[in-house]
């Protein structure tokens, strides 16, 4: 019996076991961005290194950080086969708001064709998928076709601060062929996509100040400055009045997108009307010349995420404040380098500042830089053969405006390109309330790996010759 066959018999006659498998994953409610939530987080992990040791995972470990562990454990290269690293996470983000959800978050729940539960899709459900598909392999024919190495961690969800350092002090047990992520999604149910590009990102705060204390407004207004005001007025002068980012310098390393692809980005169908109408927008909104996916996809964008400052309570105060802030992220393309990027902002703000007003910039950590993988990559080939198979149609190759840091430090760290494999879908709600995972997504992401993974062996077998 050929392997895929074999393959798809073991995991439809295990489907509810490894079903089972996934809820146990699910209630352990590792949620890294609430102190009082360590003991679980650390409780997935020991749930996830149990799993890899059941498994026949070598060497399975809880790896230390500076903060939540890293899951490790590996398989072997046969001879002559690639070695990829297994990226994943098992924290969730927080369920708040409780009362909307239908059933508890850390109950987990199918209705129709979903599963229901915090973290069901992003990322234990999709993280799940690959070591099933492990399972069935090692249970069909003893063994994988190529060497795995396991890089699960625990803090994703607030933006894998530990991962960098981690990966700079263990190159030599991380070196790999190549990078496989167990996170993210596809277009639609019925359209497959591989990620072949992510944004890199750039935080920080301005702090505004004027006056040395809050003011009476009507013994100082228009006669001492106002910080919301003139914070207002600074950050006005970021953009013009088309969308396009104002900061000097902010364009001038980026290579623009060339004709080939826009096209890859216009093939794909989206509408802009039904996008627009679906936000409640009466217009849309940024820099000129580009589509709104464009935009979205592979232009950089400076967004402002909280303004604050004076009195903001219920009824009146009457106060001229003496200091105000703003919070900025900014979302980069390739040629872009964050620490390059708030420079820029920095000088901009000096500049600009207002009279009477004084403003200084706030660096956070976190920063990434953009990835993109090669077009020609021999990993990205075997994903599309296998989703061509499985789906019968192309799949479609899109990029994500969102940050994942670890795919840029793999590449600039080990050299290892990132190839995202993973069953996300519209409509999952990730991160909000009735987070879901669409149940014929994780039988299909649990066949695709049982072909992708020989599928790699083949590939990397014909680059040899």
């Amino acid at each position: 019996m050929p392997h895929s066959d074999a393959c798809e018999t073991y995991l439809r006659e295990h489907d509810a076991q490894q079903l089972e498998g996934l809820r146990e994953f699910l209630r352990i409610p590792s949620i890294s961005s609430l102190p009082e939530h360590n003991d679980d987080v650390r409780r997935a992990a020991e749930w996830v290194a149990t799993r890899l040791r059941a498994l026949g995972a070598r060497g399975v470990e809880l790896l230390p950080t500076v903060g939540n562990p890293i899951v490790w454990g590996e398989w072997p290269a046969p001879a002559g086969a690639p070695t990829a690293i297994l990226y994943g996470h098992y924290d969730v983000q927080p369920p708040d708001p409780l009362d909307l959800w239908e059933t508890p978050p850390f109950e987990p729940t199918i209705r129709g064709e979903r599963l229901y539960a915090r973290g069901a899709a992003d990322d234990k459900g999709n993280m799940f998928a690959p070591l099933a598909a492990i399972e069935a392999l090692i249970a069909t024919i003893g063994r994988l076709p190529i060497g795995i190495k396991c890089l699960f961690e625990g803090e994703e969800e607030i933006g894998s601060p530990s991962l960098p350092g981690f990966v700079r002090d263990n190159r030599e047990r991380l070196r790999a062929d190549f990078a496989i992520c167990a996170d993210g999604g596809m277009w639609g149910p019925d359209q497959p996509s591989l990620t072949v590009a992510s944004k890199g990102i750039a935080a920080c705060q301005i702090d505004l100040r004027t006056a040395n204390t809050d003011l009476h407004s009507g013994q100082h207004g228009m006669a001492a400055p106002n910080a919301v005001e003139a914070l207002a007025r600074l950050v006005t002068t970021m953009h013009d009045d088309a969308g396009r980012i104002t900061i000097d310098g902010f364009y001038e390393p980026i290579r623009d997108l060339t004709a080939d692809e826009r096209a890859q980005i216009a093939a794909i169908p989206f509408d802009e009307g039904e996008y627009r109408r679906g936000l409640e927008l009466p217009a849309l909104w940024g820099e000129p010349g580009y589509t709104a996916l464009e935009r979205r996809w592979a232009r950089p964008s400076l967004d402002l995420n909280g303004l604050w400052g004076g009195f903001n309570g219920e009824g009146l105060k009457t106060v001229t404040p003496c200091e105000a802030h703003a919070k900025i992220t900014c979302r980069l393309v390739p040629n872009q380098e964050p620490g390059a990027v708030l420079d820029l902002i920095e000088a901009h703000i000096a500049r600009h500042c207002p009279p009477g007003a004084t403003a200084t910039l706030r660096r956070f950590g976190g920063a990434a830089r953009p990835f993109a993988v090669s077009a020609d990559h021999p990993a990205l080939d075997a994903a599309e053969h296998v989703l061509r198979d499985l789906y019968g149609k192309d799949p479609l190759s899109i990029r994500a405006g969102g940050t994942l840091p670890v795919a840029e430090t793999l590449q600039s760290e080990l050299g290892a390109d990132m190839i995202f494999f993973s069953w996300g879908m519209p409509g999952d709600n990730v991160h909000a309330p009735n987070e879901s995972y669409l149940l014929p997504a994780f039988a299909a992401a649990r066949r695709a790996y049982c072909a992708f993974l020989p599928e790699l062996a083949r590939v990397y077998g014909e680059v040899k010759r």
